[in-house]
C-alpha cells in the first residue's frame, strides 16, 4: 500500500470546516513561481501544474529506472498547493485576480534531496523534451498558523477567511503575513471533475501571538 500523506497527516490535510490553530514543521516542495490570474487559459499558473507534476512523476517513479534514492517508499503525490499574495495588498483582493503573484507547490517526501530533484528535472527535460528550468526546490517553515477547511468556490474564500481572523484574535493571535510567510492555499479537489460547490480547499494564514 502507498504511503499518502493526506490520510497520515490528517491534521496537515484533513482539517475540520471550522478554524483550528497549528504548527507545521519545516517541509520540502517542488516549487514553480509566477504571476497573473490562474483561471486564464495558458497562463502561468497553468502551466506552473504541468512543470510540477512532470517532476513529481519522475520522483514518484524514479525506483523503476537506474536512479535510487535513498530510503525511498512507494507514496501517493501530495496534493498540489499554492502560495498567493498581491503587492502592497492586506490580503487578497479575488476581484483583482491579474494582480495575483504565486508560488505553486507540491511536497516532496522527506527522503528526497536536492540532488534528487536536480537529478529528476534533468530526467524530466531529457525524456519529456521540455524546459522545466522554472522549477525550484523550495524548503519552506510555515510556522504557527490558522487553518480550515473550506467548502466551494475558490471566490467564496473571503467567508472561511473572515472566521480564521476572529478565531485567531479571540485566541490571542494576530495575522503575519510577510514576505516570506503567505496566504496559503492546499487543493483537494479536481475543479475540472468536481461541482464548484463541493469543492474542497485547506487555507491556512500565518499567525503570531499578540505581545
Amino acid at each position: 500500500m502507498a504511503f499518502d500523506y493526506k490520510k497520515e497527516y490528517k491534521e496537515f490535510y484533513m482539517p475540520k470546516n471550522k478554524p483550528g490553530i497549528i504548527e507545521i514543521p519545516k517541509m520540502n516542495y517542488i516549487a514553480v513561481r509566477g504571476k497573473g490570474n490562474p483561471n486564464k487559459e495558458n497562463g502561468e499558473y497553468k502551466s506552473s501544474i504541468g512543470l510540477l507534476y512532470g517532476i513529481a512523476f519522475t520522483i514518484k517513479m524514479s525506483y523503476k529506472g537506474t536512479h535510487k534514492i535513498e530510503g525511498f517508499f512507494e507514496y501517493v503525490v501530495p496534493p498540489l498547493e499554492g502560495l498567493w499574495w498581491q503587492e502592497d495588498t492586506e490580503g487578497l483582493d479575488y476581484n483583482r485576480k491579474a494582480d495575483m503573484h504565486f508560488i505553486s507547490m507540491i511536497r516532496l517526501p522527506d527522503f528526497v534531496t536536492k540532488e534528487d530533484f536536480e537529478w529528476a528535472v534533468k530526467e524530466a527535460t531529457k525524456k519529456k523534451k521540455q524546459n522545466f528550468s522554472k522549477v525550484e526546490f523550495f524548503p519552506y517553515d510555515e510556522g504557527v498558523c490558522v487553518q480550515c477547511m473550506h467548502i466551494g468556490p475558490y471566490d467564496d474564500e473571503p467567508a472561511t477567511v473572515d472566521l480564521m481572523h476572529d478565531y485567531m484574535k479571540e485566541n490571542g493571535y494576530e495575522l503575519d503575513t510577510t514576505d516570506t510567510r503567505y496566504h496559503h492555499e492546499i487543493y483537494l479537489s479536481d475543479p475540472r471533475k468536481c461541482d464548484p460547490s463541493r469543492l474542497k480547499t485547506v487555507i491556512r494564514h500565518p499567525i503570531k501571538q499578540i505581545r
